[in-house]
C-alpha cells in the first residue's frame, strides 16, 4: 500500500535558519538596529515569514504599523539569498529516494511563500520529488489551519493513506486538527520537548523516515 506523505519545509526538509536569519539581519540594519542571535530568530520561526517580522519587530520595539512594509523588505532580502547557506539535512535524499521507490506520492505543504519554497527546493534539486508545493500564500489560509494541508493532499494523484511530516507545534497542531497521523522530526524548529508535542511518532534522523511510514501503513503504530 502506497501512500500520500506530506512534508513541512524549514525545520524539517532543509535547514534555512542562517538564511532567515541573515534576512532580518539586513532589514534590523537599515533600522538602524543590531543583528539577532540565530537561536532567537529560531523561536520566532514557524508561522511563515510575516508572523517571524511581526515577533522581531515586537522583540525590537518596532512599531508594527510598518509590519507590511518591513515584511516586504525581509521577503526581498531573504529571495536575494534564500540559498546561501540553507542545506537539506543529512538522509533527506535517500529517504525520499525509498518513499518513491516505495509507491509513495509526495508534496510540500509549508507556510514559507510558495515562489521562495519552490526557489530553494529547486536550487537544493529537491523539486522534482514532489508533485504538489503549497506555500503560505498558495491559498487564503495556512497552517495549522487544516484546509491548508487537506488542499495539499487533495492536490496529489492518488487516495493512499494521508501522512503529514513536520517539525514544530504549528505542525502537529495542523496534523491533529486535519485528523492525520503526523511523524516529528525532533531536530527542527520546534521550541517545546518532544513529549508536549502530540504526534504519532518521533525521529531524529530521515533514514529512518521510510521504515517509520511502512509501520504507520502496517498498522503497527497508532494515530495520536
Amino acid at each position: 500500500m502506497a501512500a500520500v506523505v506530506v512534508f513541512d519545509l524549514d525545520g524539517t526538509l532543509v535547514d534555512s535558519l542562517a538564511d532567515l536569519a541573515g534576512a532580518v539581519s539586513r532589514m534590523l540594519a537599515d533600522q538602524g538596529l543590531p543583528a539577532l542571535p540565530n537561536e532567537t530568530i529560531r523561536r520566532f520561526v514557524g508561522n511563515g515569514l510575516p508572523k517571524l517580522v511581526e515577533r522581531v519587530m515586537i522583540h525590537c520595539g518596532l512599531p508594527l504599523d510598518r509590519h507590511q512594509e518591513l515584511t516586504q523588505l525581509t521577503l526581498a532580502y531573504y529571495n536575494a539569498s534564500a540559498c546561501d547557506q540553507t542545506t537539506a539535512y543529512p538522509g533527506v535524499f535517500e529517504a525520499l529516494d525509498a518513499l518513491r521507490a516505495m509507491g509513495c506520492v509526495l508534496g510540500i505543504c509549508t507556510n514559507k511563500p510558495e515562489a521562495p519554497a519552490r526557489h530553494v527546493l529547486s536550487e537544493l534539486k529537491l523539486l522534482p520529488y514532489f508533485d504538489a508545493v503549497f506555500g503560505g500564500d498558495t491559498l487564503d489560509v495556512r497552517k495549522p489551519d487544516p484546509a491548508h494541508l487537506k488542499a495539499s493532499f487533495d492536490a496529489l494523484p492518488t487516495t493512499g493513506p494521508h501522512i503529514f511530516v513536520g517539525d514544530s507545534e504549528v505542525d502537529a497542531e495542523t496534523a491533529q486538527r486535519a485528523q492525520v497521523p503526523f511523524l516529528l522530526f525532533s531536530q527542527g524548529y520546534r521550541k517545546s520537548r518532544v513529549a508536549d508535542i502530540p504526534h504519532t511518532i518521533s525521529y531524529d534522523d530521515s533514514a529512518r523516515l521510510p521504515a517509520l511510514v511502512r509501520r504507520i501503513l502496517q498498522g503497527e503504530v497508532k494515530q495520536a
